[in-house]
């Protein structure tokens, strides 16, 4: 009896400390998995993310690109500032820490409409007769390269700095963030668009005003940026994303383990989780000026050698955005309620475009991921916004709206001359590169195509359904080149019925492994099709501008289906978990655009059950 109730009394206590400590850490406590075999991963879409593509690579016309023409862009930076957006990213020749490197900037007053990037940090010219520690090179006619975890800083006296950290890399395979670089770099970002004079802000071992070429920050006669310096020096938080870079014993760090690409949020407790590479995570109870012994990988979350984002967002919950696999795609997001516990997998961008050119470390993929740290903004229409490379070769955004939501409860009635201006892509997600842009204009839905590698796509959500009938309007502006793809799919992206408009001027069907030809279709001409699906019986019937066609049997099963795609190109494949990581090869004539512009106009769209 007296051990029954020994039991009865300490068993619920140690349930709950059991529950305490469990809900103590960052964690992954969903069911959703990725299958790595599909760039989307699988993953129901967040409804209205809108991808936007910043900057192209292009060696072959550096004038479309940055006037440089350089083919390595990574590790892109997010602030939000005066009313604008800024990326920062770095960039090299053609691969990976192989110099020389330098710095850009872009700009946006919208997040969808970019400045032609800015040299924001220049090369920098290594002194001949540097050495490193660990290595027998000595440097002759040498770069740096850039290498920064840390991009932008917003005093509380609205200094806006922007920061690179200069490093030395000798060959492919050297390490730029070893602890031996030159220094950390810094300038203003002034509200007339203008750029401070260059300063260091930080010294590696070794470095100091008399042997490197930009002097010390406290030289400026800015007393108000010199106070800006000052204070991001004292903000541990602030200074531990500069932790690889440093001197290992640098004092300024406060852990100084190698933990890779640190990014923290604070939770209602007033605590702070930080999060590392490999969903390594920690909590400091005192505002980054202690941290655990060691950090140790989040339970249930699936990350690798890429960037993991957190943050609290603008409806009071939290997020994380990461690729959910041992690859560097899709790009995901995860919501928490409390800043620890994380529910749901979902995906914010699931495409891989072709990489062009080959080089040094380049991987495949939407990856290392940024948000707007912590009193670096927040964007006047509330979202979650993300930067990130392509291919570690373009640049992106994302806007992902608030709150997270996989599911909309009324069937679509989009009439876009009709729609709230500005307004008209809210409930619609969309993949929009340079140069195949998805646009309103004039009252319909535009998707134009010139990229021979990218297509724009344009996807809308509804609910799911066995039983659908999608009424929409396509004028197609060319019938002998071109192509429109459209799917209905599953939650999973399993496409059950594709329509496509093809290069043959024939508007057909895939009927398993061929195509069904319903029509010819004219240039200029608009279209008003009408498309009822069964998926139990897998029949689907089309009307054509009234008239209707035979009826055909869609080339996939599925047992609903909740999405309306149109894309401007092929389903794409490649690459896959098979695929070799590096790839040493340029596509050919890479930076060419197509001749022609293919354009898509889409009036409405509608869709019922019945």
């Amino acid at each position: 009896m007296k051990i029954f109730k020994i039991l009865s009394l300490t068993l619920p206590f140690a349930l709950a400390l059991s529950t305490s400590q469990a809900q103590d850490t960052v964690r992954y406590t969903g069911k959703t998995l990725v299958n790595a075999d599909y760039h989307h991963g699988q993953l129901t879409p967040v409804v209205g993310v809108h991808n936007i593509q910043t900057f192209r690579a292009n060696r072959e016309h550096p004038e479309l690109a940055e006037n440089f023409g350089w083919t390595y862009n990574h590790a892109p930076m997010l602030a939000y500032w005066n009313n604008k957006f800024y990326v920062e990213y770095l960039s090299d020749q053609v691969g990976e820490s192989i110099p020389p490197g330098q710095t850009l900037l872009q700009s946006s007053p919208d997040g969808y409409n970019w400045t032609k990037p800015d040299v924001i940090f220049p090369i920098y010219r290594i002194a001949d007769g540097t050495t490193k520690e660990g290595r027998t090179d000595v440097a002759k006619d040498l770069d740096a390269v850039m290498h920064q975890r840390m991009g932008f800083y917003v005093s509380t006296k609205n200094v806006f700095l922007v920061l690179g950290f200069y490093a030395i890399s000798f060959d492919a395979k050297d390490d730029p963030n070893d602890g031996h670089g030159i220094g950390r770099a810094v300038r203003e970002i002034q509200a007339d668009g203008k750029y401070g004079p260059i300063y260091f802000i930080h010294y590696n071992p070794g470095y100091s005003e008399k042997n490197t070429k930009y002097p010390y920050f406290t030289k400026s006669k800015n007393k108000a940026f010199v106070e800006a310096c000052k204070e991001l020096l004292a903000n541990k938080l602030m200074t531990q994303q500069w932790n690889e870079e440093a001197d290992r014993k640098d004092p300024l760090i406060t852990l100084q383990k190698q933990y890779k690409a640190f990014s923290y949020y604070h939770i209602p407790d007033g605590r702070v989780v930080g999060l590392w590479k490999n969903a390594l995570t920690a909590i400091s109870t005192d505002n980054g000026k202690s941290w655990p012994e060691s950090a140790f990988r989040a339970p249930g979350f699936v990350n690798s050698n890429a960037k993991i984002w957190g943050q609290k967002t603008a409806d009071g919950n939290f997020a994380t955005v990461y690729n959910p696999s041992e690859y560097r795609w899709p790009l995901a997001i995860s919501t928490s309620k409390n800043g620890l516990d994380y529910t749901n997998l979902l995906l914010v961008n699931g495409e891989i475009t072709p990489m062009r050119y080959g080089g040094n470390y380049k991987s495949y993929g939407p990856q290392y991921v940024r948000g707007i740290e912590e009193g670096n903004g927040k964007p006047a229409d509330g979202k979650l916004w993300v930067t990130y490379s392509m291919n570690k070769e373009d640049i992106w955004v994302s806007s992902v709206p608030l709150p997270v939501n996989d599911k909309v409860s009324a069937h679509v009635n989009d009439d876009f001359g009709k729609l709230p201006k500005g307004k008209e892509l809210e409930q619609w997600n969309i993949y929009s590169p340079l140069w195949a842009p998805v646009k309103v204009e004039d009252g319909t839905l535009v998707l134009k195509d010139k990229d021979p590698f990218d297509y724009a796509k344009a996807e809308r959500l509804f609910p799911a359904s066995k039983k659908i009938i999608t009424s929409f309007s396509v004028t197609p502006k060319q019938n002998d080149f071109g192509l429109l793809e459209i799917e209905l799919q599953d939650a999973k992206g399993m496409a059950s019925v594709r329509l496509t408009f093809d290069t043959a001027g024939n508007f057909s069907g895939k009927a398993g492994a061929r195509y069904k030809n319903f029509m010819k279709y004219e240039a200029g001409k608009s279209y008003d099709i009408k498309l009822k699906l069964d998926a139990h019986t897998r029949f689907y019937s089309l009307t054509v501008n009234g008239k209707e066609l035979s009826s055909s049997l869609a080339f996939q099963p599925v047992a609903d289906v909740s999405r309306i795609v149109f894309r401007t190109g092929d389903t794409r494949r490649f690459p896959n978990v098979d695929t070799p990581a590096d790839q040493t090869y340029d596509l050919k004539n890479a930076g060419e655009s197509e001749k022609k512009e293919a354009v898509y106009s889409i009036k409405y769209l509608k869709t019922e059950g019945f």
